[in-house]
């Protein structure tokens, strides 16, 4: 068994499909099919199991999946340290983000660590569950770290370093009777009319909770996974949302009122808390709490 087989097994089972682990691989399908083959004659059974649509893991697959993905962060480290020895870092790190992360200014933090890291890899991407997935993936290893926001739910093996919060305020359109408010008690949302973002985003998560707790309900009139979008349907009166300001940054002006007992958007670092992180992946982190310490976030 050999290293490079570890990463096409990984591949495979984190994009569920041959063609596209491949892509990602820059290999040609029968060139990883032979590789994934000679891995399940190794070890004597299947490790996925293959249908023309989809390919998911066996139970063997499974089991295998947490330790190749621990022997290939070990020899990631191995070369960290060689790397470090001889005056430089480098590897890669996969960067989990919000679709709408606004409170923080990640493109200064993303140029500045590449700048300082020129040999690096930074390998960003987005979930469409949201920070519910984010936050899975750092914990799982398909991720070294993310930015999320949940309320408080993340999964055993995550870390969340708090970065920035802003309060959540109630958007409605300007012609309802809540827009000329100072304030709204939250009572008085009960049975109203939403508009909001999909399960597994941070404010649909915390919102959800809210509204939970206090024995009320409330219609989710429309589900869209687009923050200007949702924006447009609030002004139009579809129904009211929660955000903060940030996120309605480049959108068109929605009345925006505090809530009584609403709670904050509050935008987290995710680590692993059982997984050591590679030297390149470290140093990010560095930089990023670096920064909240020096704004006394």
């Amino acid at each position: 068994m050999e290293l490079r087989q570890l990463e096409h097994f990984v591949a495979v089972a984190e994009e569920q499909s041959f063609t596209r682990a491949a892509a990602r691989l820059h290999l040609v399908q029968s060139t990883l099919s032979v590789s994934i083959r000679s891995l399940e004659r190794e070890f004597g059974g299947q490790l996925f199991d293959r249908t023309t649509h989809r390919v998911e893991l066996t139970d063997a697959g499974q089991a295998l999946l947490t330790e190749a993905r621990t022997a290939l962060a070990a020899a990631d480290a191995a070369r960290d340290a060689v790397a470090a020895a001889h005056g430089g870092l480098r590897g890669t790190v996969r960067i989990g983000i919000m679709h709408s992360l606004t409170l923080i200014d990640l493109a200064a933090l993303l140029t500045r660590y590449h700048r300082e890291r020129p040999q690096v890899q930074i390998i960003p991407s987005t979930a469409q569950r949201g920070s519910a997935e984010l936050a899975e993936r750092v914990a799982d290893g398909s991720l070294d770290v993310a930015f999320a926001a949940l309320p408080g739910d993340y999964p055993p093996g995550v870390k969340a370093h708090p970065l920035a919060s802003e309060p959540l305020l109630l958007a409605c359109a300007e012609d309802h009777p809540l827009a000329g408010r100072e304030a709204v008690e939250l009572a008085e949302l009960d049975g109203l009319p939403f508009v909001d973002l999909p399960v597994g985003w941070g404010i649909r998560n915390s919102v959800d909770r809210l509204f939970l707790a206090s024995g009320l309900r409330r219609e989710i009139a429309v589900e869209v996974s687009d923050i200007p979008t949702a924006v447009d349907l609030v002004r139009a009166g579809f129904g009211q949302m929660f955000l903060s300001r940030s996120l309605t940054v480049g959108s068109r002006p929605v009345p925006m009122r505090p809530v009584r007992g609403a709670p904050n958007f509050e935008v987290s670092l995710l680590t692993p808390s059982e997984r050591r992180l590679s030297a390149a992946a470290r140093a990010f982190v560095d930089l990023v709490l670096a920064g909240r310490e020096g704004t006394g976030s």
